[in-house]
């Protein structure tokens, strides 16, 4: 994470013409006067914002992070203590969000809710970034995975099959209950690995195409999926209600630890019955997040990590080395799924229901463009864009657009034009920075490396 803000810094300061070369090149007493004057400048733009005692208090946790933080790093296991604070940050945030400042433009912090969704989307981009990131598959079908697990979670926690009647562990239920009841926590893996199932049904025959071929084909197969899930009322005619069509499964059952629980362990018996519903979520979409996160990790310095990043860079050399590109690539595509699955099954729990509305390719489009914006391969790239764009989606275009027509006396709706906007800065990324804004160093390697290479024409010609 260190190093990414490092080469983010660089790449800010390479935007205004002062590269890292010239920086060095400077005289001390000149790169001295140089930062001083930058730091002032942000303080006083800071307190403009927002005030004096709040800066000050900021810029006491920032003296305290600058000097704590290297002398962590310098003993054993200290690399954990600045992710262990990020965490501490979001675990604490329904405590302290209330008495956050307003930002300029963008208003108030997000709420609890969309903090929600913004770690749920998260969770969903860290899975695409398998497939796309690592393994550099392009896949425009990733919505068909998030539906999959939703369903999941609406015919395994809901009244959906009325002719059952099984209970495992579920918390909530009511007199004269049926259907399929199966508690949050054993639900989640198995959307996880009923969808890896599907991941690699469909990445059987698909991985044996290449670039724009294979994207046709996942698109091909994320448009199924919503149509399925529109239509699964008759399912093929033969009078079968899967999905409940165009109504949706709802209400599906939410997440809780029971009655026992609650007593004897002081843990929430039914969090939609809590009173702070949102925080429960939050907390436990944290740990969703961090296991992911955690797998990520692991799986990218594996064995596996560095084939997925082998096919990526050079798929007929990954072949030539011993590769096999096929189990390859489908571990990918499984890995990916199962944690899209997952995914699409808390989101059904926190929004008590699965809708088809919700499985178009525009989502899959969405969660690609965090993908992109953040940064390919790089986790926390992954999971800014996927922050960002999510909170756009849910409170920050309304906001700024809020802004906007108090400050220039306008009417416009710019939640209208989110696609648009969405598009606008995408491509901006592209031109400007086409690796994402914290990219990894091999991806951004990859993608300046060879640029300014000299062609082996032009150099034997010279040497001639």
């Amino acid at each position: 994470m260190r190093q990414s803000i490092v080469r983010g810094w660089w790449s800010a300061l390479g935007a205004v013409g002062l590269t890292e070369p010239r920086w060095r090149a400077l005289p001390p007493g000149r790169r001295r006067a140089i930062k001083t004057a930058t730091w002032l400048a942000i303080l006083l733009v800071l307190i403009a914002l927002f005030g004096v005692w709040k800066i000050a208090a900021l810029a006491i946790a920032a003296v305290v992070a600058l000097l704590v933080v290297p002398a962590w790093n310098r003993i054993p296991g200290g690399k954990f203590v600045l992710p262990v604070a990020v965490l501490g940050i979001f675990i604490c945030y329904p405590w302290y969000v209330g008495w956050m400042p307003q930002l300029p433009i963008f208003g108030p912090f997000p709420q609890l809710s969309t903090v929600v969704v913004m770690l749920i989307f998260s969770m969903m981009a860290l899975g695409l970034n398998f497939v796309v990131g690592y393994a550099g598959l392009l896949d425009l079908g990733y919505v068909a995975f998030y539906a999959m697990g939703a369903y999941m979670a609406g015919w395994f926690a809901s009244n959906q099959f009325a002719n059952q009647h099984l209970d495992l562990g579920a918390v909530g239920l009511f007199q004269g209950w049926s259907g399929y009841h199966i508690t949050i926590w054993l639900l989640l893996p198995m959307a996880g690995v009923a969808t890896a199932v599907i991941g690699i049904l469909i990445g059987l025959p698909t991985l044996r195409l290449r670039g724009d071929y294979l994207a046709i084909v996942t698109l091909g197969f994320g448009e199924i999926m919503p149509q399925i899930a529109r239509n699964g009322d008759n399912l093929f005619g033969t009078g079968f209600n899967l999905t409940n069509g165009t109504g949706g499964i709802t209400p599906i059952d939410g997440p809780g630890f029971g009655n026992w629980a609650q007593t004897h362990l002081h843990l929430p018996a039914n969090y939609l019955n809590a009173q702070n519903f949102d925080s429960l979520y939050l907390w436990t979409a944290i740990g969703l997040v961090a296991i992911t996160v955690f797998c990520s990790m692991r799986l990218r310095d594996s064995r596996l990590g560095r084939a997925w990043i082998a096919i990526r860079e050079d798929e007929t050399a990954a072949a030539a080395m011993g590769i096999p590109l096929m189990r390859t690539k489908t571990w990918a595509y499984a890995t990916g799924a199962f944690f899209g699955g997952v995914a699409g099954a808390y989101y059904a729990s926190y929004k008590s229901g699965a809708f088809p509305d919700d499985f178009f390719f525009n989502i899959s489009v969405f969660i690609l463009c965090m993908v992109i914006l953040g940064g390919m391969g790089n986790i926390w790239g992954v999971i800014f864009g996927a922050c960002f764009l999510a909170y756009l989606d849910r409170e920050g275009l309304s906001n700024v657009g809020a802004w906007f027509n108090n400050h220039f006396h306008t009417n416009l709706n710019v939640p209208l034009y989110e696609f648009g906007i969405y598009g606008v800065i995408i491509v901006i990324v592209m031109l400007f920075r086409p690796e994402g804004l914290i990219p990894s160093q091999r991806r951004a390697a990859e993608l300046h490396e060879g640029v300014h290479d000299e062609p082996l024409y032009e150099a034997e010609t010279a040497g001639a």
